[in-house]
This record gives C-alpha cells, structure tokens and sequence, in this order.
C-alpha cells in the first residue's frame, strides 16, 4: 500500500508528465471529434497543473529560482490590482486567466527551475507525438477532400470551411498553425547532436525517416490549403530567421565588407522565399481545386450518379452561378487582407482609454465592448479577443503591466540572442537555434492571432513550451559564454549573470 501510494504521489508530482499529457490533450482540443471530451478532461488537467504550481514552489522554491522573476513577480502584482479595481460579474474569468498565466510562467517557462531535469528527453517525445498525430490527421483529411467527402454539424465544418481546408481540425487557422509546428518538429528532430544525446538515454530507435517525409509533406499541403496568412508569416519568419542565424554564427569574426554582402543576401533570400511562398499557394491552391473538382467527379460517376457535365447543361443560370459559388478555390471568402481584424485593433483603443495605466482586466474585454464602447466584441469564437497578443495584454494590464512584460521579454530574448553568438563551440547541430527561430517568428504571428498569454489554447501553451526549453538551454550553458570578435575586435562581450 506504501509503494502504491508513493507511486500515486510521484505521478502527480511529476511537471514533465504533466506537460506532456496537458500539451497533448490540448492538441486534441482542436480536433472536430475529439474537442468535447478534450475539454472535458482539460478541466481536471488544469485543476492539476495550479496544485502542482503550488507543490513546485513549496518543494523547488520556484518563483525565487525564476531567471528574470521579478518581473514576472511584478507583472503578476498588476494583474491582480487590475482585476481588484476593475471588479465585476467577470471576475471568475479573470481569476482563471490569471491561474493560467501562473501556469505559464511557473509549470512551462519554470521547467529550468526543476532539479535534475532533463529537457531534451521531453521535447523528443512531444516532438514525436506531434510529427505522428498530424501526419494521421492530415492524411485522413485530405484523403476525404479528394473524395469529396464534407459535411457541417453544429461548429464542426468538416474538410472545408468558408471554401479553406481544415480537414479534420476546427478551424483553418488552427491546422495552419499546428501545420508550421509539425515541421518545425521535423527540422528538430533532424538534428545529429540532438539524436545523438536523446540515443544515449532511451534505448529505442529514433523516428523513421518515412514518417519525417510523410509529416513534411502532408503539413506543407495542409498550410498552403488552409490559406491561413498568419501561418504562413509565423512559417517565412522561421525560416528568415533560422537562415540569419546560419549567416552570422562565424566563430572568425566578421569584417565590414562582410557584414554588408551578408545583409545584401538575406535581403534578397527574404523577398525571394516571401514571394515564391505567396506564388507557390496560388499556384497550388488552383491546382489543387482543378484535382478536387475531378476526383469529386470520379466518385460521382462510380457512384452511379450522372456526370457532372450533363448536370451542368440541365441547370439555370442562376443555378449554375450557384455552383461556381461553391466551387472549392481554398481562398479566403472575406478578400480583405486584415480578415476583419482591423475593427477589433480599432476596439483595442477605445477600451485601452477607458484605463490606460492599469488596464481593465482580461475578463472584461468583451463586458466593457458592449458596455462602454462600439460592442465589436462578443462571446463567440472570433470576436471575443482582439486578435493580437500584444495588444490583448496592454488592454488587460495598462501601460504598467505592458512595460513589465516588455522587460521580461527583452532580458530574456538578450540572453537568448547572446547563447547563438557568443558561444565558443556552434550550435548549427543542435536544436538551440530552432527554438529561437521559433520563437521570434512567433512574436511577429502573435500580433495577427489570439497568442502570447490570455487564451487556454495549445498555440499559447506551445509558445511557452518552447520558451521554456530555451530557459533550460540558458541556465545550462551560461558559463561557456565568451566575447566575440566584431570588426576584428572584441566589441560583443558577455554580460554577468545576475539571477533576477
């Protein structure tokens, strides 16, 4: 019974299993068929996740082993004042909002406040589960495209929604950002140095390479089919910024001249990889409605129904003109490039007049909307947040907050930014520089998407992820920092560690 028991406590207070099982069960809540009793079990994983935020600092002192904690500590002060003064019907939002930043910041960020935590074993797993489940879940929704199998019941818009792709998943949006994620999973794992570490600790083969050209292909269908642009931004920004990395990780030191042809390079690799994506969707977005459409026929005729030809010349114009309508083109119905985000950004102004120094607390966006301002926001999927995780945190917590939270991440993207250059041996065979890459590049998709902070969703929760195994990579290897050569002399120089 005593084993039993010890057994049941070292689960429960086990964070890497937590992060796992609750990273996963948020992947599921995206899925169309598994989202219900996703959520359903979301409820006792979060229960879960706030106890063992409270074990952890009881047991690891977490909060004061934080890297750059107090401004954590001080951005979650404001949080609280702002949701005392602003106190309303929704403060019970609020308060959840809050525990899931705890979370954030203590379960996820805090993983390198965990003693004898190994972060790369996690990653490999999580890394494995996802390049498995979406290869899984892409192959079964583009295989009922190209049969022409959808349907819509309820929320769920099964293969097709408002003429995008989103196979099996809830919304385009969603599988074009679990598509970049997936690849991004792929590029990580195709790492030597990684594989090597991970070969010394789990005595089982590594993933084969079938399901790596599987994963890479499937995902890379289903983000150009989803017509999702901030996907597509957070897909250009990783690949920019991974190839400035390989440019400029020159342990020799860079002269001048160099400086500038590299510059002039990127320059030009950027507009290049930006303009051949934006062709290459067009491209295959029309071919591949040309491939639907005939595959669509196919079946029709196998079926034993009348070719779609002869329908055609039975039909009136207007009935015709019709089918055109419906005919799927993967494009965006709303043709304007901002999909409807400009009028909740323009909302953001009004509400953040309304308390510009201590904001009005995440869970009266929507309430003081309609109360105090145009009401563009309401308790539905696409208007009950403003679309921009930047802009969502300073209406929340004012100017103060805003700052504080500015800091935090500018001390930790320094640091970050020093462990690509100033280290003495390179990173180009580990995953370091993908995390980065990632992560910077999630900062530009996160001003065109619900991300950074106040959403219970897989996007956030993964940012903080990856952001937390950047923190284990830091705390690790601080010590090998050392000065670099710029311009033939030592100008980038490492700056002490202070624990904050």
């Amino acid at each position: 019974m005593t084993d039993f028991k010890q057994k049941l406590r070292g689960f429960f207070t086990d964070s890497s299993l937590f992060r796992r099982i609750y990273i996963i069960d948020l992947f599921f809540t995206n899925i169309a068929f598994l989202q219900i009793p996703a959520y359903v079990l979301l409820v006792f994983l979060f229960i879960w996740g706030v106890c063992l935020s409270v074990y952890n600092q009881r047991h690891n002192n977490t909060f004061f082993k934080l890297r750059f904690g107090i401004w954590i500590g001080a951005f979650l002060a404001v949080t609280v004042f702002s949701m005392l003064i602003n106190f309303s019907q929704t403060f019970l939002f609020s308060l959840l909002m809050l525990l899931h930043v705890v979370m954030c910041f203590f379960l996820f960020y805090g993983m390198h406040t965990e003693p004898e935590f190994d972060y790369r074993i996690e990653l490999y797993h999580i890394a494995k589960f996802i390049i498995y489940a979406t290869t899984v879940m892409n192959i079964i929704g583009i295989t009922c495209l190209m049969f022409g199998f959808k349907f819509e019941w309820y929320w769920i818009k099964f293969t097709v929604y408002e003429n995008r792709f989103t196979g099996c998943y809830v919304n385009p949006n969603l599988l074009g950002f679990i598509s970049v994620v997936s690849i991004f999973c792929c590029h990580i794992l195709s790492k030597g140095h990684f594989m090597r570490r991970i070969a010394e600790k789990i005595p089982e083969p590594g993933i084969r390479k079938i399901w790596i050209v599987a994963c890479l292909a499937t995902n890379a269908f289903s983000l150009i089919l989803c017509d999702s642009n901030a996907s597509l931004v957070l897909a250009l920004g990783y690949a920019i910024v991974y190839i400035v990395y390989m440019f400029f990780a020159d342990k020799a030191g860079l002269s001048p001249s160099k400086i500038i042809l590299k510059i002039t390079a990127l320059f030009l690799v950027g507009v290049f990889l930006t303009g051949s994506a934006l062709m290459f969707r067009t491209i295959c977005q029309e071919g591949f409605s040309v491939v639907v459409s005939k595959t669509t026929s196919v079946v029709d005729l196998l079926l034993g129904k009348t070719e779609s030809e002869l329908v055609q010349e039975e039909l009136t114009p207007e009935q015709r003109e019709q089918l055109e309508k419906d005919k799927i083109t993967f494009s965006h119905e709303n043709k304007n490039i901002d999909s409807g985000r400009k009028k909740l950004w323009l909302e953001s102004i009004n509400l953040f007049k309304l308390s510009p120094i201590i904001g009005i607390s995440n869970g009266n966006i929507v309430l003081y909307s309609a109360e105090y301002s145009n009401g563009a926001l309401e308790y539905s999927y696409h208007k009950s947040d403003l679309h921009n995780g930047f802009l969502t945190i300073l209406v929340s917590t004012g100017v103060i907050g805003f700052v504080l939270f500015g800091i935090f991440g500018f001390r930790f993207a320094k640091h970050s930014a020093q462990h690509l250059f100033l280290q003495k041996k390179t990173y180009r065979d580990d995953v370091y520089p993908g995390l980065f890459a990632f992560l910077f590049a999630y900062l530009i998709f996160a001003c065109f998407e619900k991300a950074l902070l106040y959403d219970i969703s897989f996007m956030v929760v993964w940012f903080w992820l990856i952001m937390g195994y950047m923190s284990c990579y830091i705390t690790k290897f601080e010590p090998t920092l050392e000065s670099q050569y710029l311009f033939h002399g030592k100008r980038l120089r490492r700056v002490t560690r202070t624990m904050l």
